[in-house]
């Protein structure tokens, strides 16, 4: 029998309410030993809330509210009780001393969500994608998360792997009974069946290519000599002054990094010392900084001043840069001097022209389409690393379509229902479900 967990369901800190959370079978007694109402009659009825008085020890009450949740109608799956009581850390943590001491022990991280995968309350990537709806920072990445927790890509997984069952079942009578079973025409129905499969895996990932960028974000770098206006440029996208705007050369030394939201998409800004020849020990540390930003950027902004030729700094910078620039053409408020490049956008930091462009031609360049969140899209980074498995599997099996045998074939299907099986979890080993859990919060 699992013990009953306890735990504080809500951040700790001030506030109107906190909730302490007990779950297990013996949650309601344990409850009672440190509540009373005048209302309970002859027993606690589920999914009421009840007003009375919390026990805190020498004749100490807070007057709260406790509801229980009978089992298996709970979020767990177990019995369920919950007391919210007035915000507060010290009371709240008095709340759950208290509890503890009538019988309940210490929950551990993420185990009431642990106990509701067990107890088949939610499968694994639900589980997953709860923590993806805590931890979402953008509309994105929340929509994402809301896809999965309602169920959609377990049920894609799950009838999938009824799939991959039916045929290990007919290839079973194939090789129990060869006699009977023509192997050309077995194996054809087989193959069409694995395509469909793989149709269906491939499709969701092609409608999750971009979803790294709905979790992280499009990573940003803005490059050029120095006093073409990165700084400013910065400022225009985020719409506040948080970089230093002057005339001097070298004021950015270091990398200043700032996050904004556009469509929904996070967008994180690198602005990155001028790159020039400097004799300043402290300046050069900044450019080899900048030197390093190139190459884990996303996108790169190529700053470059519009009123002015192409000097031999902007050479230089140029020949560092790759296919993933946008050449941004600074001070369109001057009159023209620079030449023209194919992937550029001109723009005025001074009179905050054309910055919702170069947002949007930000967004392009790294998703060329709209995400269609009609559909199917993930964003946990272990679940589409599973898919992929799962599709070089079944591309490996095509590709031996000719020569592989029913027992080699057998194997090789149970291999793909083995491996989404991680994403649902009703093949998943007990260690990685100890992991995934461990990233909850207490009293989740």
């Amino acid at each position: 029998m699992e013990k009953c967990i306890a735990s504080v369901a809500t951040p700790l800190g001030r506030g109107a309410i906190s909730i302490i959370r007990l779950s297990g079978k013996d949650s309601l007694n344990i409850a009672l030993k440190v509540f009373s109402s005048k209302n309970i009659k002859k027993q606690v009825l589920p999914r009421f809330m009840y007003y009375g008085n919390l026990k805190l020890g020498n004749d100490l009450y807070e007057q709260c509210l406790m509801v229980f949740f009978k089992a298996p109608f709970s979020y767990t799956g177990e019995d369920v009780v919950e007391f919210q009581v007035h915000g507060g850390v010290l009371l709240a943590q008095k709340v759950l001393e208290e509890v503890l001491d009538a019988g309940a022990i210490l929950a551990e991280p993420g185990e009431f969500s642990k106990r509701a995968f067990l107890n088949g309350k939610i499968t694994l990537d639900k589980a997953e994608a709860i923590i993806g709806e805590i931890d979402a920072e953008s509309e994105a990445e929340l929509s994402s998360s809301l896809q999965v927790t309602n169920g959609k890509l377990s049920n894609k997984i799950l009838q999938a792997q009824e799939k991959l069952k039916l045929l290990l079942a007919e290839l079973e009578v194939g090789m129990d009974y060869p006699d009977e079973t023509e192997e050309t025409k077995l194996k054809e129905n087989i193959f069409e069946s694995l395509d469909n499969v793989l149709s269906e895996i491939q499709q969701i990932l092609s409608n999750s290519n971009s979803a790294k960028y709905l979790k992280n974000g499009i990573n940003v770098a803005l490059v050029g000599k120095t006093n073409v206006g990165k700084s400013s440029i910065m400022n225009a996208l985020l719409g506040e002054d948080r970089a230093i705007v002057t005339d001097v050369q070298g004021t950015t030394r270091d990398q200043i990094t700032e996050t904004f939201l556009y469509d929904g998409i996070k967008i994180n800004l690198i602005d990155t010392a001028g790159i020039r020849k400097t004799d300043d020990r402290v300046e050069n540390l900044g450019i080899q900084k900048s030197k390093s930003a190139l190459a884990c950027a996303d996108v790169v902004l190529f700053v470059l001043d519009g009123s002015e030729k192409l000097s031999e700094d902007d050479k230089k910078i140029k020949n560092m840069v790759g296919q993933n620039t946008i050449f941004v053409i600074n001070k369109t408020d001057k009159k023209r001097a620079l030449q023209h490049f194919e992937n550029e956008i001109e723009i005025s930091a001074l009179k905050n022209t054309n910055i919702e462009n170069l947002k949007k031609a930000i967004k392009e360049m790294v998703i060329s389409n709209e995400i269609d969140f009609n559909k199917l899209v993930i964003t946990n980074e272990r679940q589409y690393s599973i898919l992929k498995d799962a599709e070089s599997i079944l591309q490996n099996i095509q590709k031996d379509e000719q020569i592989l045998s029913l027992d080699i074939l057998a194997m090789q299907i149970k291999k793909v229902w083995q491996t989404l099986g991680k994403i649902t979890g009703n093949t998943e080993n007990e260690d990685i479900i100890d992991l995934i859990f461990s990233k909850f919060c207490l009293g989740k």
